[in-house]
């Protein structure tokens, strides 16, 4: 039993929790308020891909008369051969059995219906990707072939990682949610909450709060909350999270507060803690007392109390993230689409951790800056950072994560790097960033050899006039150049693009295209995906549209508020272009389609490119030339080398040397210095491995040397020290 359960409603990701609810519990372990947590979205589709379940699910169907299409006539004539792998292949996608893999990838094993048809394309993407990977794709588009038949005979609002999402999506009013949620529930629905009442049953708990991330989580959230203001009245029941946190800032319709009891925004730490302390109260206080940024029903209205004079937890009070509770060995990874960085998202299992709360730039001009969550920027020291990493690893036994910040900060990402390697920690993991300039060809073999596999970051318009506009702090040459530092480096780079900016030209769009096809053709660029400009109430562009020359169609807000409709006195559809565009990516992620001319990818008449053919190449042959820091800290990632002395008689004069042969994991590598300075520089190299407190930085190295010997810029720029730089040797 515990007074507090934690809820992530149905569904968000099948391979990994959403974290919310981990970071909530890890912060009230610090204040010994117990609580249990629950990802109902896993545990919904573990019950819905049981034999048993889809058994009566296929009957409904039937019965029902609602097989239609050819393609859902086809799987239920095929059912006996879908129901008898089910469970098998749920089994095997969360790594259970390593060996199905092969009977899975036997020709004829599993059904195939429409969405087989796409096999033949993708067979090639799978040349390099070995066997597991391929079978983790059929199989995943085998349960896709299920869900379609979910969709078209069950549920139409069904959906792996959203549910029921266009009821959430720009829902300025209640009108429509309010109305679904009188309907009689659904197949999935009852699911749902047969789990959620187990839940209920077991833990008992007075107050259950659910973390809403996205649009596809609202509907779920609601029905769950119907269920308890239902059948246990006396449970307080709250909503938090991303969705509420963007979009239920302007919330008015008293009838959302039929289902909850509090609606609280932003950092949840505070505005739980208070919540707790105002229900867990014996007997529970009149009215809510003292509150943080926390909607309620008061006197028939919907009132926002944010009376408290607390300030919010730093983040280094508020512990280290939590996932007992969740059922870790049970999700599900999955392989959807050949995209390197797609497939990072939805294959294994990562613990989520965050570098830095808020954005350290936060200017971009279609981002939602004004909100806290983005425009209060505040790091984690990389020492407690690593702490929390090793506290997650004991707990969970997984060493990947994924730090899901709005943009890592480079000199965080640096401390953190050094920090591990320091520790002698193995672990894997990723991030999204800007793409600047701190990020050195340097900088990102430190990353790489601390274990950082890929980075994200907006490319958004690869059109400099954009760029600024955006105020995006990059330019084309710059992405380009820190793009190939992170590709030679090792380190996977996807890159989001948007199409459709305000005052975005065609010329521009097909531009930005030219720009994206040189960066896939050049190597630097690995994964990538198009977006639409979506225009939100809380960024720059929505406070002041005017400004960037469109006009919103804005409408009378009583609930959601975020996507706002409308008009760019362009007046270009960029619609047009979206299928062109994502077609022309597809081709140039797997190395295709360069040699074709830009018309190729659209059906209608586009200009030119204005590009030159070898823009890209050329910004990589600008060599940007920096003066190196008397502060930039020197470290030596390579082993201890092996020390041989030479001796060179020349005109009676005998001159020593020392080869040193250094090993790394592929190669070695010789260098020859003088004995003197070889010498000097052998005891120096102890003193710069990763592992040291206190690191040299370049003054400090250049002022031991010339205690001994003179010009050090001599010594610093010579053959061997050069071989050096390119095999480890770092300026940071």
């Amino acid at each position: 039993m515990k007074d507090l359960l934690l809820i992530t409603p149905p569904f968000t990701q099948l391979n990994t929790p959403y974290p919310a609810t981990a970071y909530l519990k890890g912060f009230l372990n610090t204040k010994n308020i117990g609580a249990f947590q629950s990802d109902l979205g896993i545990e919904v589709i573990l019950e819905l891909f049981k034999k048993d379940t889809f058994q009566d699910l296929f009957d409904i169907a039937l019965e029902h008369h609602s097989i239609q299409s050819e393609n859902c006539q086809r799987i239920y004539a095929l059912k006996h051969a879908y129901l008898q792998p089910l469970e098998d292949i749920i089994t095997f996608l969360q790594g259970k059995k390593p060996t199905f893999a092969r009977q899975i990838c036997t020709d004829n094993f599993l059904p195939r219906a429409s969405r087989f048809n796409q096999l033949d394309d993708l067979d090639w993407a799978f040349g390099s990707m070995g066997m597991q990977d391929k079978a983790k794709h059929l199989a995943t588009l085998y349960l896709e072939d299920l869900s379609d038949f979910i969709i078209e005979c069950i549920d139409p609002n069904f959906g792996f990682s959203r549910y029921a999402e266009r009821l959430g999506q720009s829902a300025n009013t209640f009108d429509e949610l309010y109305t679904h949620l009188q309907d009689e529930p659904t197949f999935i629905d009852d699911i749902t909450l047969k789990i959620l009442d187990e839940k209920l049953k077991n833990i008992q708990p007075k107050l259950v709060c659910f973390s809403v991330p996205f649009p596809g989580n609202l509907y779920s959230a609601f029905r769950c909350a119907q269920y308890i203001k239902t059948n246990y009245p006396n449970i307080k029941v709250a909503m938090g999270g991303g969705f509420p946190n963007t979009e239920l800032r302007s919330v008015t319709d008293v009838r959302v507060f039929e289902f909850f009891d509090f609606i609280t925004l932003d950092d949840g730490e505070l505005p739980i803690e208070l919540l707790i302390s105002h229900v867990f109260n014996s007997p529970p206080s009149e009215g809510l007392g003292e509150a943080k940024r926390t909607f309620i029903l008061e006197n028939g209205a919907v009132v926002y109390k944010n009376n408290s004079t607390k300030a919010d937890y730093k983040q280094a009070d508020i512990g280290t993230p939590d996932y007992s509770d969740l059922l870790l060995s049970e999700y599900i990874s999955v392989i959807e689409i050949a995209n390197p960085m797609h497939s990072l998202w939805s294959d294994g299992r990562w613990n989520k951790l965050t570098m830095a709360h808020g954005c350290y730039w936060g200017k971009c001009t279609f981002c939602d800056i004004s909100l806290d969550y983005i425009k209060l920027y505040e790091p984690i020291a990389a020492k407690l950072l690593v702490d929390r990493m090793e506290q997650i690893i004991e707990q969970t036994g997984e060493t990947g994560f994924h730090f899901v910040d709005e943009a890592a900060p480079p000199a965080l990402m640096k401390a953190l790097a050094l920090e591990i390697l320091k520790r002698q920690l193995t672990v894997t993991w990723w991030t999204n960033i800007r793409f600047e300039k701190n990020f050195t060809k340097d900088l990102c073999l430190l990353l790489k050899a601390s274990g950082c596999i890929a980075v994200s970051g907006g490319l958004e318009v690869a059109s400099d006039r954009l760029l600024a506009l955006i105020d995006k702090g990059v330019t084309v040459q710059q992405v380009a150049q820190v793009t190939r530092n992170f590709t030679e480096a090792n380190i996977m780079v996807h890159s989001y693009l948007m199409y459709g900016y305000p005052t975005q030209t065609v010329q521009e769009t097909i531009d930005s295209l030219e720009m994206v096809r040189q960066l896939f053709e050049i190597g630097v660029l690995q994964s990538g995906f198009w977006h639409q400009f979506a225009l939100t109430t809380h960024s720059p562009i929505g406070l002041n549209p005017s400004e960037y020359h469109i006009i919103p169609n804005k409408k009378t807000i009583t609930f959601a508020n975020n996507d706002i409709e409308f008009t760019d006195s362009t007046g270009i559809d960029h619609n047009q272009f979206s299928f062109g565009l994502k077609k022309s990516l597809f081709n140039f992620m797997h190395g295709i389609g360069f040699e074709l001319p830009l018309q190729e990818w659209f059906d209608f008449k586009i200009p030119k490119t204005s590009i030159k053919p070898n823009f890209i190449y050329n910004c990589l042959e600008t060599e940007t030339h920096f003066n190196i820091k008397a502060t930039a800290k020197i470290v030596w990632l390579g082993t201890k080398p092996f020390i041989q002395e030479l001796s060179k008689t020349k005109k009676g004069e005998t001159y020593h040397s020392l080869k040193l042969t250094f090993h790394n994991t592929t190669d070695s590598f010789s260098i020859t210095l003088d004995k003197d300075k070889g010498s000097w520089f052998l005891g120096k190299l102890v003193d710069l491995q990763p592992t040291n407190n206190r690191l040299l930085s370049f003054l400090e190295l250049k002022t031991d040397f010339e205690t001994h010997f003179e010009d050090f810029e001599l010594f610093w720029y010579s053959k061997p020290i050069s071989v050096l730089r390119d095999n480890g040797l770092l300026v940071l």
